[in-house]
C-alpha cells in the first residue's frame, strides 16, 4: 500500500461550491440580553473539510440556522474575530438561510426525517412510521432549500468570472427531493450547473426500502443529481438494484450507473475519513484521565437505538461472567450523548440503559472497582481523544450505521508505543474498509463477549501490526482525501479527473429487451402491441401538426403489422382520424380522445356516447378559452369531444396564471381538466380511459378469454398512460417513457426516449422472426361490419368493464 499521504494537501476546485445541508456550518444562539443573534462555530471534520472549498472559491453554504427566525431576512452575524476555526472565513453575505414555520420543520425534520427515514434506512422498518402529512412537509421544505439554492445560484453566477460550471452539493437524507427541482429550476433559466449528492446514513437494501410509500419520489429525487455519493460499495449496489426494481430503469452495476430520462447518474463509493493529523495534534496534547492501574474498554455513542448499546453491555456482563479473571481489571467506559430526549422511544433506551448499567454494576462491583463508568452527556474533543489515546479496546459495536466515525478518531489518537485493538461491528460501514479491526457481530451476545477477551488479551506485537495497518490507512484516507474523491468524480478537482470505468449508460439496444420480454412473451404465445402516438413512437413537438413518425418506426410497425403472431393497437389523446392519419397503416387499430373512439381493423367503430348536455358545453367551453386563455403563443385544440388547452409555447413567467386560470374555465364548464406535456386537457365526466378503452379493444380482438390468449406489451409517456398500465397491471408488461422530472408510475420499466421504443419494437421483431411458422396463424375475434358501434351510457357510474359487451348495441 502506498503511503503518500493524499490528505496533507487541501483540495483545489474548479469553479464555486454551493452546499446544500439540513445545518449551517455553524450554531446560531440569541443573546438573552441583548436579543441579538450570536455565531459559534460547529466542531466535526465534514465542515473542517468542506468550509475551505467553498470559502476559497467563493461559493455559498444554504441551510437551516438552527434556530426559527421571526424575520426570515434577519442579518447572519460575521464570524467573531477571534475564530480561528474552518468556518471563520464563511462571510454572512456568503450564507443563505432556509426558514419556514415551527410546525412545518417539525414535521420535516422530527417526523419524516427523524421517524421515518432513520429507522428505515438503518433497517429497522418496524421502527418506521408513515404519516402522510410529515412527508408532505417533507416535500414542501425540499421545495424550500431547493428554492433557496436557485437563489444561491443566481449570486454565483453573477459574480462568476470564469467559464467554469457552478457545483451544488447536497447533503444526507434530510434532502432527498430537493435535486429534482433544483435541476428544472436551473434548466427553466438557463443556469448550468453540476448537481451532486452524498448520504451519509446506510442505504437499506430493496426488500426493506420498497416499505416505503414514497419509494419512488425518493429515488427520482436522487437522480436529479449528476453524482451519488455512498459511503460503502454495498449501499451503491443497494441503491442501484432499488433504482432498477422499483423504477425500472437501465443500470450498469459493474460501472455503477443508473441512467433515468434520457441522462447518466454516476453512483459511487465515497468512504469518509477524519481530520487525521488534527486528531493525532490533539491526542499529543491530551491530559491523562483514565487509570493507569485497569484496561478500559471504550464506548462512545449518540444515545440511539442503531448503536446497539444495549447488545453491548449484555455482551460485557457475559465476559465477566465466563472471563472472571477480568473482574477488578478491567472497566467498561460508556460514553453516551443525549440525542432527541423529547421522544418517548428514547427517553425509553435511556432508562433502559439505566437499569441495565445498575444491574451489571450491582451484580460485579467490589469495594475497590466497578465494572461500569456510564457517562451521559458531552465530553470536549480534548478529553475524548484522551480516552481514544489510552484506551486498551474500543468497541464500535451499532447494530446498523453509516460509517461510524468514532473508530476512525479512536484509531488517529493511538500514538501510544503499546496500541489498542478495535473492535467493530459488520453493520457500520467501518467494518467494510477497516480490515484489521477485529469484526464483531453484536447481535450474538456470547460471541461478542469473546472477541472482547479476544482483544484484551491479544499479544502486543499483533496489537502493533494491526494499528500500524489501520494508522497507515487512515492517515492516506482522511476527510481531505474525501473531499478529493468527490470533486474528481464530479469533474471539479484541478488536477485530476475520474477513472472509474465508464461514465455514461450506453444506448439502449435490442439485446437489453432480452431477459426481460423473452421470458415474458415467450416462443408460442400471440402478442398485442398497445402503444401511444406523441412521446411514445413519435417525439413531443411544438405542434402537434409537427409531431411526425419516424420513417424507421412507421416502416418497423408496418413489418410488425404483417407478422400473423402480432396485433397492433394506437391509442392517443389525438382524434381517431389524426391519430390514423399520422400512422398511416392500415389493418391496425386507432383509438382517439384517450379511447372516446375506436376504429377497428374491419373499419367498424366504436363510439362512447357523451352525455347530451355537454355537447353544447365542448363549443361553449372552446369559446371561453380562445377569449380568455389564448394568447402568449397558449392555443386550444379541438378534438371533437375533447378540448386540450397547450402552453408549450408561453413563456415560463406567464405560464402559472394562464394555466390556473385555464383550469378554472374547464373545471367551471363541468369538464375535468387532466395534465399533460405542457397542456391541460377538458374530458367530460365519463368513466372511460385508456385502461377501460385497452381492455375493450383485447376484448374485442380476442374474446373474453382474452387475458389466457395472449401476451400483451402496453407503452406510453402520458399521465394517461397510468390508467392503461393499472388497468393491464400484472397482465402485460409496461414501458413509460420518463423524462428526468419525478414521475410516479405504474409501468414495469422506463425508457428514456422514443428512440429506445424503436428499439423495443425491433427487438420483438427479432424475436417474433426466429419463430417456426405454425398453422395456427393469429386470428381476431371478428364480427359482422359495423359503421358505429355505441355503448350505452357510463355517465359518473363505476361499472364492470366485464359486463361492457352486453351493453354493446348496433349502430346501421
Amino acid at each position: 500500500m502506498s503511503t503518500t499521504k493524499m490528505g496533507d494537501s487541501k483540495a483545489n476546485c474548479k469553479g464555486s461550491m454551493i452546499v446544500v445541508s439540513n445545518r449551517l456550518p455553524f450554531v446560531l444562539k440569541r443573546n438573552e440580553k441583548t436579543g441579538e443573534l450570536e455565531r459559534s462555530a460547529s466542531a466535526g471534520g465534514l465542515v473542517t473539510a468542506v468550509a475551505p472549498i467553498v470559502i476559497n472559491g467563493k461559493g455559498i453554504w444554504v441551510g437551516w440556522p438552527g434556530i426559527h427566525l421571526d424575520n426570515p431576512d434577519e442579518k447572519i452575524p460575521e464570524s467573531d474575530p477571534d475564530d480561528q476555526t474552518p468556518t471563520a472565513g464563511l462571510l454572512s453575505s456568503k450564507v443563505v438561510v432556509v426558514n419556514s414555520e415551527k410546525k412545518i420543520f417539525d414535521k420535516y425534520y422530527n417526523g419524516c426525517c427523524n421517524e421515518t427515514f432513520w429507522p428505515l434506512f438503518h433497517s429497522m422498518p418496524d421502527r418506521s412510521t408513515f404519516i402522510s402529512d410529515n412527508w408532505k412537509a417533507y416535500v414542501q421544505m425540499n421545495q424550500t432549500f431547493a428554492d433557496k439554492t436557485l437563489k444561491a445560484l443566481k449570486m454565483v453566477i453573477a459574480e462568476k468570472k470564469d467559464d467554469v460550471t457552478p457545483m451544488v452539493w447536497i447533503h444526507d437524507y434530510h434532502l432527498m427531493l430537493a435535486a429534482n427541482w433544483i435541476r428544472q429550476g436551473a434548466e427553466e433559466n438557463g443556469m448550468a450547473c453540476k448537481l451532486g449528492f452524498f448520504l451519509h446514513i446506510p442505504f437499506p437494501p430493496w426488500d426493506i426500502f420498497r416499505l416505503l410509500p414514497w419509494s419512488d419520489e425518493v429515488l427520482q429525487g436522487i437522480l436529479g443529481c449528476d453524482m451519488v455519493g455512498f459511503h460503502i460499495q454495498d449501499y451503491c449496489l443497494n441503491f442501484i438494484d432499488c433504482c432498477q426494481r422499483n423504477l425500472g430503469c437501465r443500470v450498469d452495476r459493474k460501472n455503477l450507473l443508473v441512467e433515468l430520462g434520457g441522462r447518466t447518474v454516476r453512483v459511487r463509493p465515497l468512504p469518509i475519513g477524519v481530520p487525521f493529523d488534527r486528531f493525532v495534534e490533539l491526542a499529543t496534547k491530551a491530559k491523562p484521565l483514565l487509570p493507569s492501574n485497569q484496561k478500559i474498554i471504550l464506548g462512545v455513542d449518540r444515545l440511539d437505538y442503531t448503536k446497539g448499546l444495549v447488545n453491548r453491555l449484555k455482551s460485557f456482563e457475559v465476559l465477566l461472567e465466563k472471563h472472571p479473571e477480568h473482574i477488578g481489571e478491567v472497566t467498561l467506559l460508556q460514553v453516551s450523548v443525549p440525542s432527541r430526549t423529547d421522544v418517548k422511544e428514547y427517553q425509553e433506551l435511556k432508562e433502559e440503559m439505566d437499569q441495565l448499567v445498575g444491574r451489571i454494576n450491582g451484580r460485579f462491583t467490589t469495594p475497590s472497582w466497578s465494572p461500569i463508568r456510564y457517562i451521559y452527556g458531552c465530553v470536549s474533543q480534548d478529553q475524548l481523544a484522551s480516552f481514544y489515546r489510552d484506551a486498551s479496546v474500543a468497541l464500535v459495536t451499532p447494530l446498523r450505521d453509516g460509517m461510524n466515525l468514532v473508530a476512525k478518531e479512536f484509531v488517529a489518537c493511538q500514538i501510544n508505543p503499546s496500541p489498542g485493538v478495535l473492535i467493530v461491528s459488520p453493520f457500520a460501514g467501518a467494518g467494510e474498509t477497516m480490515h484489521e479491526a477485529l469484526i464483531c457481530n453484536p447481535y450474538e451476545i456470547d460471541v461478542a463477549a469473546e472477541v472482547i477477551h479476544r482483544a484484551l488479551t491479544m499479544p502486543e506485537d499483533e496489537r502493533i501490526l494491526r494499528m500500524n495497518h489501520l494508522r497507515r490507512r487512515e492517515r492516506d484516507h482522511d476527510v481531505n482525501h474525501w473531499m478529493k474523491s468527490f470533486l474528481k468524480v464530479m469533474d471539479a478537482l484541478e488536477e485530476d479527473r475520474d477513472d472509474i470505468g465508464a461514465t455514461t449508460m450506453q444506448p439502449v439496444t435490442i439485446d437489453d429487451f432480452d431477459d426481460y420480454l423473452s421470458k415474458y412473451i415467450g416462443h408460442t404465445h400471440k402478442l398485442a402491441l398497445l402503444l401511444d402516438y406523441d412521446g411514445t413512437l413519435a417525439p413531443i413537438a411544438p405542434h402537434p401538426d409537427l409531431a411526425t413518425l419516424p420513417h424507421e418506426t412507421k416502416h418497423t410497425l408496418q413489418r410488425l403489422s404483417n407478422l400473423s403472431d402480432v396485433y397492433i393497437a394506437i391509442i392517443s389523446g389525438r382524434n381517431v382520424d389524426n391519430v390514423k392519419n399520422m400512422v398511416g397503416i392500415e389493418g391496425i387499430t386507432y383509438a382517439g380522445n384517450h379511447g372516446l373512439e375506436i376504429l377497428h381493423p374491419d373499419g367498424s367503430k366504436f363510439v362512447h356516447p357523451m352525455p347530451v348536455e355537454f355537447e353544447d358545453k365542448v363549443s361553449e367551453l372552446l369559446k371561453a378559452l380562445q377569449e380568455q386563455v389564448c394568447r402568449d403563443g397558449a392555443w386550444v385544440e379541438n378534438k371533437g369531444a375533447l378540448l386540450t388547452f397547450h402552453y408549450r409555447e408561453t413563456p415560463l413567467h406567464l405560464r402559472n396564471a394562464l394555466v390556473e386560470q385555464a383550469q378554472t374555465l374547464i373545471q367551471n364548464a363541468g369538464f375535468r381538466a387532466a395534465t399533460a406535456h405542457c397542456a391541460i386537457e377538458a374530458k367530460p365526466p365519463v368513466q372511460w380511459n385508456k385502461g377501460r378503452a385497452s381492455i375493450y379493444i383485447l376484448r374485442t380482438a380476442f374474446g373474453v378469454d382474452w387475458s389466457e390468449r395472449i401476451k400483451i406489451i402496453y407503452a406510453g409517456d402520458d399521465a394517461t398512460d397510468e390508467d392503461a398500465m393499472q388497468a393491464l397491471k400484472g397482465m402485460a408488461a409496461t414501458f413509460r417513457v420518463v423524462s428526468s422530472h419525478i414521475i410516479k408510475t405504474s409501468a414495469e420499466r422506463r425508457l428514456p426516449s422514443t428512440d429506445s421504443v424503436l428499439t423495443m419494437l425491433k427487438w420483438v421483431e427479432r424475436h417474433l422472426s426466429r419463430r417456426k411458422p405454425r398453422n395456427n396463424s393469429l386470428t381476431y375475434k371478428t364480427t359482422r361490419k359495423r359503421d358505429v358501434v355505441k355503448m350505452h351510457m357510463s355517465f359518473d357510474i363505476k361499472d364492470n368493464i366485464s359486463g361492457a359487451s352486453s351493453d354493446e348495441s348496433v349502430s346501421n
